[in-house]
Order: C-alpha cells, then sequence, then structure tokens
C-alpha cells in the first residue's frame, strides 16, 4: 500500500492491526493499572482503546482534541499524488512541518492546542491515576514535543510506529518521558 495522508479517512483495522491492538493490551496490562482509557473518535483508534479496555476492565471515554491530523484537501492522497499537486507544500511538510498548513486543513499549531486541550482535560480528571491516551501518530508527537519541551520544527525527531507505547511520568509537577515508541510486544506480528 503506498504511503497515503490517513488522517481522518475511515479506516478499519487489518488483521495485523487488530493482533497489534491485542498485544498492546497484554503490554499494558503486564505493566500498568489504568484507570480509565481516552480514544481518538477515529474507529482504528476506538478499536484498539477497546482491545486495551478489555484486558484491562476498565471503560473508553472518546476525546475529540485526540482526532489525527486535518490534511484537508490531501485527505486520503498518496504522498505521489500530494507531491505533484503541489512540490513545494509536500517537500516543506518534510523538511519545515511548523510552517505548512494543509489546503483547506489543519497545521501542526492547531493539533498542538487540541492535544494541550486533551491532556488539560485528562489531568483534571485524573491528577493521579495511570491513564491511557489512544491516538495517532501526529497527536503522539505532538504530545511528546510538549513534555520533551521540544518545537513543533521537531516534529519529524520522533518516530511513533503503530500500537508503541510511549510512558510519560508526571509527578510533584514534573514530567518524565521514561519510554518512547516501545514495539517489542509488535515486533512477531
Amino acid at each position: 500500500m503506498p504511503a497515503r495522508f490517513r488522517g481522518r479517512q475511515p479506516l478499519e483495522l487489518t488483521a495485523q492491526g487488530r493482533a497489534e491492538a491485542v498485544a498492546v493490551a497484554k503490554r499494558i496490562a503486564s505493566r500498568w493499572q489504568p484507570r480509565t482509557i481516552y480514544s481518538s473518535p477515529m474507529a482504528r483508534c476506538v478499536k484498539t482503546a477497546e482491545a486495551v479496555a478489555e484486558v484491562n476492565g476498565i471503560g473508553v471515554q472518546i476525546c475529540d482534541d485526540l482526532n489525527d491530523l486535518d490534511y484537508g484537501a490531501w485527505q486520503f492522497k498518496t504522498f505521489q499524488q500530494a507531491k505533484a499537486d503541489d512540490p513545494v507544500l509536500f517537500s516543506s511538510w518534510f523538511a519545515i512541518p511548523h510552517l505548512v498548513r494543509f489546503p483547506g486543513g489543519e497545521s501542526l499549531q492547531d493539533l498542538d492546542a487540541r492535544t494541550t486541550n486533551a491532556l488539560r482535560l485528562v489531568l483534571s480528571r485524573h491528577p493521579e491515576d495511570a491513564i491511557v491516551l489512544v491516538g495517532h501518530d501526529s497527536v503522539n508527537r505532538a504530545l511528546l514535543l510538549q513534555f520533551l519541551g521540544l518545537s513543533l520544527s521537531s516534529y519529524w525527531c520522533i518516530e511513533q510506529s503503530p500500537c508503541c507505547v510511549n510512558e510519560i511520568e508526571i509527578a510533584n509537577g514534573q514530567n518524565r518521558v521514561l519510554r518512547l515508541n516501545e514495539t517489542h510486544h509488535v515486533e512477531n506480528i
């Protein structure tokens, strides 16, 4: 399958995606005891969150602010199509992503504001609890950049694989990124 700007395109999990969702659910259950799960409204995330919820015996709450980046007119275009439509914007996305707004869509600043709202909501409701957020690579990158104190220009410096685990500890007014893009639980799938 060619690389695409999937964004908010409704997509179901593949057989591999379902297997990875079960694997990450088991990984989470083996290490943490989350109190709740917040998920993007996209079906692929909801199904992953439901797998985690089932294994951990907890509920899932939908959080619209965890939705994937809105690629606007580039929604579901292949990289090849987007590059043909606007080669300058396409190359800018990979070189200077913090200066890009997708035609009819969002910028990274919009994504950053949404993920900040999601984080604020979760922390106000669960200041001491272990919480699982199920989002997209773009959402994860935006959140991790905030936790690491990095600018949006560093967007591509953080890899995010499907069903990876990132662990952030927030205690005593400080945060620490303890795990980043951990994927050993899905390596043999």
